[in-house]
């Protein structure tokens, strides 16, 4: 099936320079495509989606009325990145992610940036990730925040953009390396001809990186994955990661402190456990300390941390700087903390609690993405053009109740991939999440998770609201960007 009615229209598509014209890095691929079939590649589509369904590749939504989980759609055609871009992206998210630790060091310790008045207190102070608890606590080797996902777009000009920092326990991960599996299986031929580089190695650097943190290097560390439970929308990926990894899936009842030590609970007796990467929200991990009615957590667990008897990933007071009002002032950290320029820009974004932005947010809310600063998923996100009149109304009331709660974006004209519909190829928007790891070296999992907004003209992306995802290849290097 041909390409050749396929418009780009007026968006930055990242297959084609222009409708009928493939980008260099994609045109062998494009031509593949082109060799088949349109009832083969729907039959291919279906063999994928059929091999997904049987792996259980699945999510929960909450607030879903029937409870159940939810088969992640996925669509085959690729989105594809030359090398060159990969590693100017690559070099970005390193710095970004730089800068952001050595914010919540600071912040924790000497708040230099704030006596700076790089940053204001206030809006530091009344951030809910923001926990005096963790002041003059340093985690294991100075790392806060060891696994990353910072959400990238791309604008209508090609140029990207960081949309989000997700510092706490951001998800998807399992999703590229299942769909990584599905298209090698259904696309053999093409990961030889391009070099796509692997991404089944992050399971093995997930794991490197959580015994390095390791209080005790003495001995082959205890690890664990704490997760919150079946019923939480992560479910799949946390069984998923601590399969890979060999170590056990646990839940808070599991494990127990003693004397400022944390054990497991096992058939044979206790076991001392050294790392906990934790999926569990930092506000529901201890409460002696935090949410004092949480079930999900372990009592005495934060002294332990402070202690140093165990190391927590990501460490907890992370939180502050995945705020979408701290988020405004990364660049400034770059500056900052490296004295270097920010290789990726953030999107423009106005602050509700500036009085002056605030009014500019409400008199153009026609034009804005509106936000709550600490909600994930896409919830509470107010777009304006697509918005009614009453969902207008009800987020200015909204922002003029709590400013601290609300960001404004332009809208962003996300790029687009070509998706396998019933009709043929279709533009839709995307966006792009890289996951980085921080321990003894900052890696980066070359490609991501692009998720796709399967409803013709959505820039909803998010699974929740009716996402789906593509695969990301990355090509092999060509000696391109090394900054």
């Amino acid at each position: 099936m041909t390409f050749g009615y396929y418009q780009t229209e007026y968006f930055f598509d990242e297959l084609f320079e222009r409708t009928g014209e493939p980008r260099p890095h994609t045109a062998s691929f494009i031509e593949s495509l082109e060799g088949i079939s349109y009832p083969d590649l729907q039959a291919i589509q279906r063999a994928a989606e059929a091999s997904l369904y049987k792996l259980g590749i699945t999510f929960n939504v909450y607030g879903n009325k029937d409870g159940r989980e939810k088969i992640f759609p996925f669509d085959i055609i690729p989105r594809i990145i030359d090398a060159t871009e990969w590693n100017y992206l690559e070099y970005g998210l390193k710095q970004r992610i730089k800068a952001l630790n050595l914010f919540i060091d600071d912040i924790y310790h000497n708040q230099h940036i704030i006596k700076d008045k790089k940053i204001p207190r206030e809006i530091v102070e009344t951030c809910p990730g923001y926990y005096p608890q963790c002041a003059n606590h340093r985690p294991a080797k100075g790392i806060w925040s060891h696994i990353s996902g910072m959400d990238l777009v791309r604008d209508k000009d090609g140029t990207y953009y960081v949309l989000e920092d997700n510092l706490r326990c951001p998800s998807g991960v399992s999703y590229v390396l299942e769909n990584r599996q599905v298209m090698k299986q259904t696309f053999p031929g093409a990961f030889k001809d391009l070099t796509v580089r692997p991404v089944e190695e992050y399971p093995q650097w997930l794991y490197d990186m959580l015994a390095w943190v390791s209080p005790e290097q003495s001995h082959n560390p205890t690890i664990v994955l704490l997760t919150p439970g079946m019923y939480n929308s992560a479910y799949f990926e946390h069984a998923y990661l601590a399969q890979k990894m060999g170590i056990p899936l646990v839940e808070g009842r599991d494990l127990m402190v003693t004397e400022d030590k944390v054990f497991m609970k096992t058939t044979s007796g206790l076991k001392r456990v050294d790392v906990i990467y934790r999926r569990v929200d930092e506000n529901y991990l201890d409460p002696l300390v935090f949410k004092k009615d949480s079930v999900l957590g372990i009592p005495g667990i934060i002294r332990a941390f402070q202690k140093g008897n165990v190391s927590l990933v990501n460490a907890p007071g992370t939180g502050v700087a995945d705020d979408k009002a701290i988020y405004h002032f990364v660049e400034t950290m770059i500056r900052y903390y490296l004295n270097e320029e920010p290789v990726l820009a953030n999107v423009p974004t106005y602050l509700c609690t500036n009085e002056t932005e605030r009014k500019h947010v409400i008199q153009n809310i026609d034009q804005m993405v509106v936000k709550p600063t600490n909600e994930s998923g896409g919830y509470g996100v107010i777009i304006g053009p697509s918005a009614s009149p009453e969902e207008k109304a009800s987020c200015i009331t909204a922002i003029q109740n709590n400013p601290r709660n609300y960001i404004a974006q332009p809208v962003i004209s996300l790029s687009r991939v070509p998706v396998l519909s019933e009709k043929g190829y279709h533009g839709r928007h995307v966006d792009l999440r890289p996951y980085i790891l921080y321990g003894e070296d900052i890696r980066v999992l070359p490609g991501g998770l692009t998720r796709v907004a399967l409803k013709e003209g959505s820039l909803i992306v998010n699974s929740s609201q009716g996402g789906g995802s593509k695969d990301t290849w990355v090509l092999a290097d060509n000696g391109g960007y090394h900054a």
